[in-house]
């Protein structure tokens, strides 16, 4: 089933994405290139296959423990510190992306 022109002005002005006339006929052609690539996988059987989200599966953590190990060399906290905008204790300090914090200025 191809694009119409009119799927993929919605799908512009869905992701916020203002087009020229020539750029939705351009876009139409490439989306449904697109589309057509993935056109073969319609000819898998798929019945009994659970949909993934994710191609690992039920992986869930795979992050290893921090553990301070000092048989390996590391960077002492003044030296990293020497060179940062600002500090405090022992942390840098950046600034907030999610707001400002009244209490902490």
């Amino acid at each position: 089933m191809a694009l119409t022109k009119q799927d993929v002005a919605g799908i512009a002005d869905y992701a916020r994405i203002a087009l020229t006339p020539e750029e939705l006929d351009e876009m139409t052609t490439y989306m449904n290139n697109a589309v057509d690539l993935v056109e073969p996988i319609r000819e898998y059987d798929l019945e009994g296959v659970e949909p993934t989200f994710h191609p690992i599966g039920d992986l869930s953590n795979v992050m290893g423990e921090d553990v301070v190990d000092d048989s390996e060399r590391h960077l002492p906290i003044d030296v990293a510190l020497s060179n940062a905008g600002a500090s405090r204790d022992r942390y840098f300090r950046v600034p907030s992306i999610l707001g400002t914090d009244e209490g902490d200025r």
